[in-house]
């Protein structure tokens, strides 16, 4: 296998859906009120960190799609090609959906971020850490990924979280 990913064309499709998916959100977020009538600030219209966030999502996919094109160029050997929908993604689904659908709303949302942190890192974590290894640091994670998004959303950000 090549470094860093499978293939230089999943490299490139990818990077191309990334962009797509980035242009789509920083174009959406300038289309959100922008409440200057109420004398909002740059800083503080309700599309400005969607469009930070599409953004960099836009940069990191063309970064995707350069780094793809290069391995072509290069005559990267391509390896066997994976269905789109593999393994991984069917578990990440399972994962997002129900914490999307079921858990935000219904409990605190830094218990539902947590447990979602922690039941993603220890799905995900290198088959070779230990059970024990893999539970203590899923479980730091968990908790101090909540911690982090929800102090910053609702001190820096201004958002009331569910």
């Amino acid at each position: 296998m090549s470094e860093g990913g499978k293939s230089a064309r999943s490299d490139l499709w990818g990077g191309a859906g990334w962009t797509a998916f980035g242009l789509l959100i920083l174009a959406e977020s300038f289309r959100m009120d922008r409440f200057t009538s109420m004398g909002a600030q740059l800083y503080t219209m309700p599309g400005f960190v969607p469009g930070m966030l599409g953004g960099v999502v836009v940069l990191l996919g063309l970064v995707l799609m350069l780094r793809g094109w290069r391995r072509s160029a290069a005559g990267a050997q391509e390896a066997p090609g994976e269905p789109l929908l593999n393994r991984r993604i069917g578990i990440m689904l399972a994962l997002s959906l129900p914490y999307a659908a079921l858990l935000i709303g219904r409990v605190p949302f830094w218990l539902a971020t947590a447990l979602f942190v922690t039941a993603f890192v220890v799905i995900f974590a290198p088959p070779e850490a230990s059970p024990t290894r893999r539970w203590l640091v899923a479980l730091a994670v968990g908790l101090l990924g909540s911690a982090i998004v929800t102090v910053m959303f609702q001190e820096v950000f201004l958002v009331r979280l569910p």
